[in-house]
């Protein structure tokens, strides 16, 4: 007589995901009507999509587009990364050795690939981007390339030129503009809540694509490849506004000066590197920690809940940050970072229950949706933005060494566990945050009042 294994569901409950997008959709639809900031450009209360005037207006406009659907680009890249690996054979021990040795190549590539886009300007960084992700959408297209090492190399460059290039693009339009900052604060916020959308959007348009079938999987990569191409068109027809450095020298020296020895800088180097850390090894080991308790899930539609939640922590942003807000941005960046810190290391030990995993995820992608601005909002207000691509890759190749480490040890000697990746995590998302580590916390801005730089335009 067979013995049947009854397999038991856990869903996520249908409103959660509505809720949370109502949540951020309201954030920021009602922040006009009550911010002081927006009643100072209009009599009435503006689009926040429209809070600015002229040449720089129409530039954000186009710019928030592409930045768009670059990250849809990198959302259908990601989405099914893993179900790659699993139709081309690879257990999840392969999938880490091969993340971890991709990963340990993009080193050194990713770390100059700053510098190199401080030298010849965001602009091109930004084309560049286009043309890595052209390659993989191409060779993906194709279903004998489709697993091919090369590929993951090329994302792993490509992620590392993205979270850099559009930044320093933006940030020296604006200075060729002459604009307000605010405006550019604002820009950085809707630059995180694009891309979580975004990232909701490419799993829909994947889904739809693929329809369930194993012949039309190459139809997502094909429309990554269409839109690079856009993306590679639009920049050339742009005029160009890149800053350049005079001489190598000069850049290494002002690098050293700006970064390594300004100690307001290294801080934002180090919550860089940890928010990363974090991230990633949350992608990397968030499956097997959703099902530790032996339920069966449904993975696919517990993604754009954290997306969603994500969404809602970049539109609470432009409520944290001003004259009138109830904490200075260093302080509301220290919650956040405690916040992300604390869920993690519940989650570190062995939490079971998996309606709390969920929600702890979600408080998680809430801190990281506030955090992504509210570092891009320091790093224009202490760093030279000739030196941004390099310090941002910096603190980049830092975390990816650490992840290089941690994957490497964890898929070939099994000494390092999932808990204890998780743990590390938190350390470090604790450390930023300042309950460890007083050289290297947010918390100790509030002492370091005087920025590296001062800045003329008013406020």
């Amino acid at each position: 007589m067979g013995v049947v294994i009854e397999r038991e569901e856990w869903a996520l409950t249908p409103l959660a995901y509505p809720l949370l997008s109502v949540a951020a959709l309201a954030a920021v639809l009602l922040l006009p009507y009550f911010s002081t900031r927006a009643a100072a450009h209009a009599a009435g209360p503006p689009s926040p999509f429209d809070v600015a005037a002229g040449p720089f207006l129409r530039f954000r406009r186009a710019f928030l587009v592409l930045f768009a659907l670059a990250s849809v680009v990198e959302g259908i890249q990601s989405v099914f990364g893993e179900d790659e690996f699993v139709r081309c054979g690879l257990g999840r021990e392969q999938m880490a050795a091969r993340i971890a040795a991709t990963g340990a190549a993009a080193l050194f590539p990713g770390a100059i690939s700053g510098v190199i886009s401080d030298k010849t300007g965001p602009r091109r960084a930004c084309i560049f981007y286009w043309v890595l992700q052209l390659a993989v959408g191409a060779l993906k297209s194709f279903s004998v390339l489709r697993c091919a090492w090369i590929n993951n190399f090329i994302l792993a460059l490509a992620s590392s030129v993205f979270s850099f290039s559009f930044e320093t693009w933006l940030v020296v339009e604006h200075e060729k503009q002459d604009q307000k900052q605010d405006l550019l604060f604002d820009t950085f916020w809707l630059m995180t809540f694009f891309e979580s959308v975004s990232h909701i959007g490419s799993q829909e348009i994947t889904n739809v694509l693929v329809g369930g079938e194993d012949r039309r999987f190459w139809l997502p990569y094909a429309l990554a490849a269409t839109l690079s191409v856009v993306g590679i068109l639009y920049i050339r027809n742009v005029s160009s506004t890149t800053q350049h450095a005079s001489a190598v020298g000069s850049y290494q020296k002002s690098f050293f000066a700006h970064v390594l020895r300004d100690k307001r800088v290294l801080i934002l180097v180090l919550a860089q590197a940890s928010i990363h850390f974090a991230v990633s090894a949350f992608w990397f080991l968030w499956a097997p920690t959703i099902v530790a308790d032996g339920r069966y899930t449904q993975l696919s539609l517990i993604y754009p809940c954290f997306s969603a939640s994500r969404m809602l922590g970049s539109a609470g942003f432009p409520w944290f940050y001003g004259a009138t807000a109830p904490l200075r941005n260093e302080d509301s960046l220290t919650i956040a970072y405690i916040g992300s810190g604390l869920a993690l290391s519940i989650v570190a030990y062995d939490y079971q229950d998996i309606g709390t995993l969920v929600i702890l995820f979600c408080i998680f992608h809430a801190c990281v949706g506030f955090i992504l601005p509210s570092l891009a909002r320091l790093r224009t207000m202490y760093l030279p933005n000739e030196l941004r691509g390099g310090m941002m890759s910096f603190s980049l190749t830092l975390a990816n060494a650490a992840i290089f480490v941690f994957l490497l040890q964890g898929a070939h000697r099994r000494s390092v566990a999932n808990s204890t990746i998780l743990g590390l995590a938190s350390c470090g998302l604790l450390g930023a945050g300042g309950l460890l580590g007083a050289g290297g916390c947010i918390h100790m801005l509030r002492w370091w009042r005087k920025h590296t730089r001062q800045n003329a335009r008013s406020l």
